[in-house]
């Protein structure tokens, strides 16, 4: 066996291990957007009865879009507190 082609190997699952990994951090990111939207929808939706409004726009979303749940649940409480 030829020492040239298991390092081209071990070379080529490296590299696929990295494109896999780089293409998996979108789609959680995608997720996270979707869900965090979703709950800011729904928290306006059910908190109005509770005085409870978190204005749906560019900052809020991309809040809610990279931290999720947590960081929809962070709006919340701060908007307790302004």
């Amino acid at each position: 066996m030829d020492i040239g082609l298991f390092v081209y190997g071990i070379i080529g699952l490296i590299i696929l291990y990295v494109i896999i990994k780089l293409l998996k951090w979108p789609i959680k990111l995608l997720i996270n957007g979707i869900i965090g939207v979703i709950l800011l929808y729904v928290v306006n939706l059910l908190g109005a009865g509770f005085g409870i409004h978190i204005g749906i726009n560019i900052v809020t979303s991309l809040i809610a879009g990279i931290f999720g749940i947590p960081g929809v649940i962070v709006m919340i409480v701060f908007n307790f507190f302004v």
